[in-house]
């Protein structure tokens, strides 16, 4: 049997109920068999399959004329989902997915924004404790980091990224760039990924603010102590990656990677 699919992890790492709250969520005609999609790897905007020919599920379990998302509380969705990824960073890393494709459910079906308005509530008040977050759980805190880089990555406004996002997500970066965060292997790891994912759409936003978060990094880099080697070596890889136009040139990713597989 195959490793199960990064959207089959998501759905099945909830309890029942739970899981059934999602996909009556996420059920619209544009995600036609949600369900069935998470099981098999498909994407949540294009299903190739159809009710009468979905092997796990019975069509009568799939009538998503009886499943609006409208009529779930939707505000307690977005509160399951925060709560997993503040737990689970393999589920944070990818929960952005299932955020859009619950907001473009309710949308379509509803025209409302209750999930989005109590998705974006509950990252302001983690966001507003974040420093209470860290000291009390490093993991729960690199889980909001990246959970909120993943929401910024995939919600958009008038097909931009969200403005009311960059400035929570650059005060998260540059924290995660403060020496005391440079010290533990977590938190470089946490911020070298997140500054691939959305440093490029990031620096679009706000030019000055990355400036100022590489000086950061650069400073960090040249600390005569607490740095490990692994961390000299990803902060030394997305200063490169930045100087490069964001991306890894064939060399760069011959060497750095060779390193840390080495």
């Amino acid at each position: 049997m195959g490793e199960p699919s990064r959207e089959e992890y998501k759905i099945q790492s909830f309890d029942a109920e739970t899981q059934q709250l999602l996909k009556t969520a996420l059920k619209a005609p544009s995600l036609e068999c949600t369900a069935a999609c998470f099981e098999t790897g498909g994407e949540y905007s294009v299903c190739q399959r159809s009710y009468s020919n979905c092997p796990r599920l019975m069509p009568s379990r799939c009538n998503t004329q009886d499943r609006n998302p409208g009529a779930v509380d939707l505000e307690k969705v977005a509160n399951v989902i925060v709560d997993h990824s503040l737990q689970d960073c393999v589920f944070s890393k990818e929960a952005g997915r299932m955020c859009y494709a619950i907001i473009q459910a309710e949308s379509k079906q509803a025209g409302q924004s209750v999930f989005r308005r109590g998705l974006l509530n509950r990252l302001q008040q983690e966001y507003q404790a974040r420093e209470q977050l860290r000291a009390r759980s490093l993991q729960g805190w690199v889980c909001y980091v990246t959970f909120i880089c993943n929401i910024f990555d995939y919600l958009r406004v008038n097909n931009m990224p969200m403005m009311a996002l960059v400035n929570p997500v650059y005060d998260c970066l540059f924290r995660l760039a403060q020496p005391d965060s440079l010290s533990k292997e977590e938190e470089v790891d946490c911020l070298v990924l997140q500054l691939h994912r959305v440093g490029e759409q990031l620096e679009k936003m706000n030019g000055q603010r990355m400036d100022e978060l590489f000086v950061l990094i650069r400073d960090g880099f040249l600390l005569p102590t607490g740095l490990s080697s692994l961390a000299q070596l990803l902060l030394l890889e997305i200063i490169e990656f930045r100087a490069a136009g964001w991306k890894t040139t064939p060399a760069a990713h011959k060497y750095y990677y060779s390193e840390v597989s080495d």
